[in-house]
């Protein structure tokens, strides 16, 4: 999973002249998906967007010290299936990206990860697979480029493992809320008839 990391004064989402979402000072992050990327990608880039020091101490004015986080500032994703592309002589070809509803899931998740991860109200995204304009107004400039690490088998066994273990426990769980309850038989309590 690869991420294109801008500090922004401003940035926002248009299509056509409607407004999709903006953000005031921050981050705009444009993610590129690719066919190997899995939940350890999403977890790694999450950490990396929320944890990445782009921003100088007010204090001391000391520069790269400190996250969106430290500062509460905002965060505007968009997906971006170009940035796994290779080129073929002069034309792009983008058969490394992930396709259609998978990279819209992965893209979902990271976006719920930095939502549970921070707070909801602070992460804004584009409108998937739409063509967008991209309004932006770089601080610095300052613009990075991040990509998750390569992952071992073992590890990818692993996530495999994990997810297989969470489907049979939601197959148990569904299971169970779609059996009839039986209901206690009612207690009987003894009456006394007193004078």
């Amino acid at each position: 999973m690869k991420a294109i990391i801008q500090r922004v004064t401003a940035a926002k989402f248009t299509v056509g002249d409607e407004l999709v979402s903006s953000i005031g000072r921050g981050l705009c992050v444009l993610v590129g998906i690719s066919t190997d990327d899995n939940a350890n990608d999403v977890d790694w880039l999450a950490r990396k967007l929320l944890n990445i020091r782009l921003f100088e101490e007010p204090a001391s004015g000391k520069r790269w010290m400190e996250s969106v986080v430290d500062q509460q500032l905002e965060i505007l994703c968009v997906s971006q299936f170009t940035l796994y592309h290779r080129m073929k002589g002069n034309r792009p070809d983008f058969s490394r990206a992930m396709q259609g509803a998978d990279a819209q899931r992965l893209y979902g998740t990271l976006l719920q990860k930095l939502r549970e991860q921070y707070a909801p109200e602070r992460i804004q995204d584009g409108r998937f697979g739409a063509m967008m304009q991209v309004h932006i107004q770089n601080d610095g400039p300052v613009t990075l480029e991040i990509e998750s690490p390569p992952q071992s088998d073992q590890e990818r066994q692993k996530l495999q493992r994990s997810q297989e273990h969470q489907a049979k426990a939601g197959h148990k769980q569904a299971a169970r809320s779609a059996q009839p309850a039986t209901e206690e038989p009612a207690s009987i309590e003894k009456l006394t008839i007193g004078d």
